[in-house]
């Protein structure tokens, strides 16, 4: 499993981060075919793919947020109580959702593994369904006239 940040990003940190992902965002959005990027750290040359550079504007978000980052692969598998714990439920319910296959699980000896891939996947679905749900009553209450 990935290792996790030790500390929070402090202010000085995640004010960094914020100037740092906005820059980066920019520059992605500005140059939308490039597939590369030439990086220079301490006189070095690098050369860096597109996706990498994507996670680190996204990873930069996060910290100007001040929260701390894992990058976890996705083929990594996980427990029940770190999927639960990343979906934000408890472990009794992701428990059932695995037994009622919603969400697709392995057996190792007698331990449930869910794929991250997996479990990401079930979660962008969960948020699209709530998503949709919340704009249809949005709609509503302003077909009622509720103030909204």
């Amino acid at each position: 499993m990935p290792q996790q940040a030790q500390t929070l990003p402090d202010a000085e940190i995640a004010d960094l981060a914020r100037a740092s992902a906005t820059e980066l965002g920019r520059l992605l959005s500005a140059i939308p075919k490039a597939d590369r990027a030439q990086v220079k750290l301490d006189g070095h040359d690098l050369i860096l793919p597109r996706q990498a550079l994507t996670l680190l504007r996204d990873l930069l978000t996060e910290m100007a947020q001040g929260n701390a980052v894992s990058v976890v692969p996705t083929h990594a598998e996980m427990t029940t109580q770190e999927a639960a714990n990343i979906l934000n439920v408890s472990r009794p319910h992701l428990i059932k959702l695995l037994e009622e296959e919603v969400i697709p699980f392995t057996l190792t000896g007698t331990h449930r593994r869910i794929r991250y891939q997996e479990l990401m996947e079930y979660k962008k679905q969960r948020d699209e369904e709530c998503s949709s749900a919340l704009d249809e009553l949005t709609t509503q209450a302003q077909e009622y006239d509720m103030g909204y």
